[in-house]
């Protein structure tokens, strides 16, 4: 059954009109983020799909956007990601800290923080008193592999000073922010890729430069979010659980906005991999990426029933040409198939869901997410409010991707956009 009309576009939804700036106002630019939807579209479902005062939540919150653009407009924020980096960076976003306050503490930071010393192939912080921090190195391999030695010295000299410079968790979360934000321009990691791709010839940031304008840039957007904010009482609870299981009421939840992850979230893991060995949160990107929707290494289902009918051909249509792949979209499906039970318990009677996400293909097989979403939906008693197809100007994902494989790649390689569209499936619970 297919409930979309693919030749219906709202032009009203793309937000063509707007730039980067435009869409990086207050501290939505704090930190670079993949396939994160553009706040406009975020505060325009709370404010035609909810009312000043009721409980907003994202089960996919990613950096944020959801709740900063909830407690920005009235609402109660409620958000959760299974992955380590979206949570701190989304607790920063969505806490206003006293400007003054915390330049102080950043001024404080600044004398931590010494220059260092050329001798030889190594870098010696000038340390000149007991009082300085010691320097904790790290001995994962793959800062080895990703930074070069003065930027790996230079990066654990700021991240030891961050966390010895201040035990209060806010100020902290935010100095770690801006410390991950720079981590991608002061490694190998070429600019232009999401993808984990090395560029031999890139001139690589400098860390102390870049964390101190990474940081001066934060504090300027810090200081706009408070004056916003510092009359209003914010209720925002920022969760690291899965979404299978989040810690809300039944019936408690006015509206649900959410960009669920793809077919191949696990490659998510890959994009985060430099946050996430330099604070700890993975030993081993293999080990980050089973944490993600629809692994493909997780253990083979037993007994799974989609309640979708075409999800279920579109899974046999392609295992019979990559079981592999057939495997992790049917692991997908039925992950998403538990996620969407969970929404329809926390949601009121009447409480809508706002899910947006797009099509994609494997193996030249169609893969029909938001049909599969919606068929799925209707069978847990959800009703469709409404269907809006939206053409995507800019997101931040790889843009291409292979035919065969369905996985991101170069824009060199590919041979065909990822997601030119994609859908806002907008059901309410009945």
């Amino acid at each position: 059954m297919q409930y979309l009309q693919p030749e219906k576009v709202d032009d009203s939804w793309s937000f063509k009109e707007l730039d980067r700036l435009g869409t990086s106002y207050l501290t939505h630019s704090y930190h670079r983020y993949p396939a994160k939807f553009i706040p406009q579209l975020a505060a325009r479902l709370i404010k035609e799909n909810s009312q000043i005062g009721e409980l907003v939540c994202d089960p996919f919150m990613g950096s944020g956007t959801t709740l900063v653009e909830s407690i920005v407009n009235d609402r109660r924020a409620y958000g959760t990601d299974i992955n380590p980096v979206a949570v701190l960076i989304t607790r920063v976003k969505t806490t206003p800290i006293d400007p003054q306050y915390l330049e102080s503490i950043i001024s404080i930071l600044k004398l931590k923080i010494k220059t260092t010393l050329r001798d030889g192939n190594r870098q010696t912080p000038l340390l000149k008193n007991d009082d300085d921090f010691k320097v904790a190195f790290s001995k994962n391999n793959r800062i080895d592999y990703w930074f070069p030695e003065k930027q790996k010295h230079d990066l654990a000299v700021i991240l030891s000073a961050i966390l010895m410079i201040s035990k209060e968790e806010n100020i902290r979360n935010f100095l770690v922010c801006a410390f991950s934000n720079i981590l991608k321009g002061c490694s190998r990691w070429m600019m232009k890729s999401i993808k984990p791709t090395i560029d031999k010839d890139k001139t690589i940031n400098d860390a102390y430069s870049s964390f101190f304008v990474n940081i001066q840039r934060m504090l300027n957007k810090n200081r706009q979010f408070w004056k916003m904010l510092k009359a209003k009482k914010i209720d925002c609870t920022v969760d690291n659980v899965d979404v299978r299981t989040m810690r809300l009421n039944d019936d408690s939840v006015a509206l649900i906005v959410t960009s669920p992850p793809y077919v191949t979230s696990y490659e998510y893991a890959d994009l985060h991999q430099l946050t996430a060995i330099w604070l700890g949160y993975a030993e081993k990107v293999s080990e980050f990426r089973t944490k993600f929707i629809g692994s493909v290494k997780k253990k083979e289902l037993t007994n799974a029933r989609l309640y979708s009918d075409l999800g279920k051909t579109i899974v046999e249509n392609l295992r019979s040409i990559d079981k592999r792949n057939a495997d992790a979209v049917e692991n997908y499906f039925f992950d998403m198939q538990q996620c969407f039970e969970e929404m329809y318990r926390i949601l009121k009677f009447g409480g809508r869901t706002c899910i947006v996400i797009g099509d994609t293909d494997i193996n030249k097989v169609k893969i029909h997410n938001a049909d599969v979403f919606v068929e799925t939906l209707k069978k847990m008693s959800f009703n469709i409010h409404n269907i809006i197809k939206r053409q995507i100007p800019s997101k931040a994902l790889p843009l291409t991707r292979d035919e065969k494989t369905g996985r991101f790649v170069g824009t060199m390689k590919s041979n065909r956009f990822a997601y030119p569209f994609e859908y806002i499936l907008i059901m309410e619970k009945s």
